[in-house]
């Protein structure tokens, strides 16, 4: 039975026996990852076939079914291990849990069907480390997430949770944290890799009774979701940093800022908070130690300039979310004028990691310059689409070609953008660089909280710059004149080459109101908005040339610049593609060459689409005159 309140080391590790000792009695465990991308192929309906089936066969206290977090690989959800045999199942049904225990678990056979394929080699995989995928990964945060339900707080303590926070609370002192955190080479994972004892100890150095830290779990870049499985899967590691970082800096009181679209982050984080109080994990005179400090959840409308951190802070105090100018930092003047610390989701789960195995170890991972490793949301025309935790300084190649398997479909690769809508995009070419803040930055990217899109020659990088201008132009909070108008007249000038009507002097015009947003915004989100623009300006001139003065997407790509066209030595008048236009722009006899008439033709691809592959004879062009004449 779990006591109301620990009062001590010797009582928080009394309870982690009594719980490990427990669990020593159930042989077998059978685990399924239900983050969002779980649940959405059906992980919750495996769950509940896995319970119904461990009646049916009165496997009951023999066998352990656990919903966990993501586990990582989300191209093959739901992924189900199967303890102690080692097995790995992936892309399972309800249909199968029944399969699973009777034959893996009882028998020890292994379902072939059911193993993950390399779709390069055709080779099987069994364990979790035969899979390239995590095989190429060094995974510390993200592997906790197959051990831990996220709303067990017993899981966690299982794993050896709270351990780093009490050694911190109750052996060492704030200066002392601070030291080993700095020592630990620990940068901000949320994009800006300032160090983070460094700002600690600013935070710490400010006068003022009441102080506070703030987890930013405000993930808003399109496609990047490492904040949000972290949170969901392993909360309990993300409150234990921060009740050590909030001792080390003597503050009180501390806030999980997390935006509302995230329902099992909010629900998850929410329930880790109440047991963590229950047990005296938070609230007065933690572990005995006289320390005081409690957490609550705050959920954010959404809005992406709230990553920034004066931004967030003012969405806190009810005030509307925009930037505002430093000094003083937070870190003097913050939430409601007191000393702050804000640190993202990963910059807090890291922590006590490094209390509790030490600096050296932490910094024995990564760069001379970053200590640990990174997560990153690898999304995009990729084999493996997923989370890849890999040591800082990796490179690029690396994670595309090793995790990732290399560009779906076998294309070319043509670019990668890390960093999220403020990234870069670098080209094929830059494959073998360096996957750190320095190196990135002068590249032209950024890290940014972990964004990773991967693109095949398919891309047009004008329309793709396009898009992420006009999503940070949307999302600019319109403080400051730089960014409000300054990424607006660059989104105009970008829709225009898009639509065919570019004109000479627009990549000048282009990189001269880059640098002007560069250099006056207020916040990050200006100041990072223009890259995506620079670097594919940089290295894909060609491309924004061709829009400019040939009227031509060489992608196919840019809707306004395309020709549809029947090829009439291809065509065999079998009518599909006049069927599928919405518009009747195609027309023509049976069995006899069809037409498409430019005039009408709305550009939808609807007649591409319908016509037979083995045909093809609806072929797509860019420019005029078009290269196929119907």
């Amino acid at each position: 039975m779990r006591p109301s309140r620990l009062s001590g080391s010797a009582d928080l590790e009394a309870l982690r026996e009594s719980i490990r000792k427990s669990r020593a009695s159930t042989p077998h465990r059978v685990t399924v990852s239900s983050g969002t991308c779980g649940l959405a192929k059906g992980s919750d309906k495996l769950v509940a076939a896995l319970h119904a089936a461990v009646v049916e066969l009165k496997l009951e206290g023999k066998v352990e079914i656990k919903a966990t977090g993501c586990h990582g690989f989300c191209d093959i959800e739901p992924v189900v291990l199967v303890a102690p045999q080692g097995v790995v199942y992936q892309r399972v049904t309800a249909e199968r849990a029944k399969d699973i225990l009777s034959e893996t678990v009882l028998q020890g056979k292994v379902i072939e069907d059911l193993l993950y394929t390399d779709p390069r080699t055709g080779a099987k995989a069994r364990a979790a480390d035969a899979i390239p995928f995590y095989k190429a990964q060094r995974r510390i945060l993200t592997s906790s997430n197959e051990l831990v339900d996220p709303v067990s707080v017993e899981d966690y303590l299982a794993i050896g949770g709270y351990r780093g926070m009490a050694k911190a609370v109750l052996q060492m002192t704030p200066d002392g944290i601070i030291a080993e955190v700095t020592k630990a080479r620990l940068r901000g994972r949320g994009g800006a890799g300032f160090l983070t004892g460094k700002k600690w100890g600013f935070c710490r150095a400010s006068a003022g009774a009441s102080k506070y830290v703030i987890c930013n779990a405000d993930e808003g870049d399109p496609g990047a979701y490492m904040d949000r499985s972290l949170l969901e899967g392993n909360p309990h590691s993300v409150i234990e940093g921060m009740v050590i970082g909030a001792f080390a800096i003597g503050a009180g009181e501390g806030i999980v800022y997390v935006r509302n679209e995230y329902p099992m982050a909010v629900r998850n984080a929410g329930l880790a908070i109440q047991a963590a109080r229950e047990l005296g994990l938070l609230g007065k005179d933690i572990l005995g130690s006289g320390f005081d400090f409690d957490l609550r959840l705050f959920k954010g409308a959404g809005a992406f300039v709230c990553g920034e951190e004066t931004s967030l802070i003012g969405s806190i105090e009810g005030l509307r979310a925009s930037p505002r100018q430093r000094p003083p930092f937070p870190a003097v003047r913050g939430l409601w004028g007191k000393p702050t610390n804000i640190n993202n989701v990963e910059t807090w789960a890291n922590v006590p990691l490094i209390i509790d195995r030490g600096a050296d170890w932490f910094a024995g991972v990564g760069t001379a310059t970053t200590g640990g490793t990174k997560i990153f949301a690898l999304v995009g025309k990729i084999n493996n689409t997923g989370l890849v935790e890999v040591p800082m300084g990796v490179t690029l190649r690396h994670i595309v070609e090793g995790a990732g398997g290399g560009v779906k479909g076998g294309r070319p690769l043509k670019a990668v953008q890390t960093g999220g809508p403020s990234g870069g995009c670098l080209p094929a070419s830059m494959l073998d660089l360096s996957v750190d803040y320095d190196t990135l930055s002068k590249a032209g990217s950024i890290m940014g909280s972990g964004g990773m899109i991967v693109m095949d020659d398919t891309t047009c990088m004008v329309d793709l710059a396009n898009y992420f201008l006009h999503f940070t132009q949307e999302e600019s909070c319109g403080k400051c004149v730089p960014c409000r108008l300054g990424t607006r007249q660059m989104a105009e000038i970008l829709s225009r080459i898009t639509r065919g009507e570019g004109q000479e002097g627009d990549l000048s015009k282009l990189e001269s109101l880059a640098a002007a947003v560069k250099a006056g915004s207020l916040c990050g989100l200006g100041q990072t908005a223009p890259n995506p623009v620079l670097t594919t300006i940089r290295h894909f001139r060609s491309e924004y040339e061709a829009h400019i003065k040939e009227k031509r997407c060489p992608s196919l790509v840019c809707k306004a610049l395309l020709r549809f066209v029947v090829n009439a030595s291809k065509c065999i008048g079998c009518g599909l593609c006049a069927k599928a236009c919405p518009v009747k722009a195609v027309s023509g006899i049976p069995k006899k060459p069809h037409v498409v008439s430019q005039e009408l033709c709305v550009k939808c691809g609807a007649c591409f689409e319908a016509c037979p592959a083995k045909i093809g004879a609806v072929e797509r062009s860019s420019g005029a005159p078009a290269e196929v004449q119907g």
